[in-house]
């Protein structure tokens, strides 16, 4: 069983895949010493992390906090040498009673508001954050009002942390509609002042790197279609 997954997410296919990414950055005109990709590897057999990390990838995301822990701890116990290269980002939800239970990450993506902000401060000061700003409008989603990113943003660095950037998440619609967002919060990033803008995934990372992303969040590309969670 071990082979067959090992063989679905084998590091020459993850390979091709991501130079065919890495080409679709530099034709939206981006500069790949400027815009990193990030492997999304939720919901994924841990053979698509350690695929990622030998092809070279080593910033890869998770959406839950147990998935993220499960899958860190299996690296560090059974590949020391790829737990000791991979950066983790936690690119998902972040409730305040998950946040003991999170590895150290290099960067959290989604605070979205000042009480989680002043918790993960208490935990972990200093820890390298993104504010996640709503850019789509969308009531299910998480993020913060673009009118209220400024305010946390300073809320979130007076509590301990250090707010690199922005992250943010287009609904769906047409291109112009989609690359309106992405503007959006690289405004709202030069205006505060800050460099890195997480936005763009493997439907709409075109757009997003024309708009000035600096990371982009890439699982199907990268990896092929997930299995539906059950």
């Amino acid at each position: 069983m071990a082979d067959a997954a090992e063989a679905l997410f084998d590091v020459d296919t993850i390979a091709r895949n991501a130079e065919a990414i890495f080409n679709r950055i530099v034709d939206a005109g981006g500069d790949l010493d400027r815009v990193r990709l990030l492997s999304v590897t939720k919901a994924l057999d841990p053979s698509a992390a350690r695929g990622a990390l030998r092809a070279g990838l080593f910033d890869l995301g998770e959406n839950y906090v147990q998935e993220l822990a499960s899958k860190a701890e299996a690296l560090s116990i059974e590949e020391p040498d790829l737990a000791e290269v991979v950066r983790w980002h936690f690119i998902g939800g972040l409730q305040r009673n998950k946040i003991n239970q999170l590895p150290e990450v290099a960067l959290i993506h989604s605070v979205d508001r000042v009480s989680l902000a002043r918790a993960i401060a208490t935990r972990r000061p200093g820890q390298a954050v993104l504010v996640q700003v709503n850019i789509g409008d969308e009531s299910n989603k998480g993020g913060c009002a673009p009118g209220d990113t400024a305010e946390l943003v300073a809320q979130a660095v007076d509590a301990g942390l250090d707010v690199v950037g922005l992250m943010g998440v287009a609904r769906v619609a047409a291109p112009d509609d989609t690359q309106r967002q992405f503007e959006l919060l690289a405004g709202l990033a030069d205006r505060i002042g800050l460099a890195e803008r997480s936005m763009g995934m493997s439907s709409d990372l075109d757009i997003a790197v024309r708009a000035g992303s600096t990371m982009v969040r890439v699982g199907t590309a990268l990896f092929g279609p997930r299995s539906p969670r059950g």
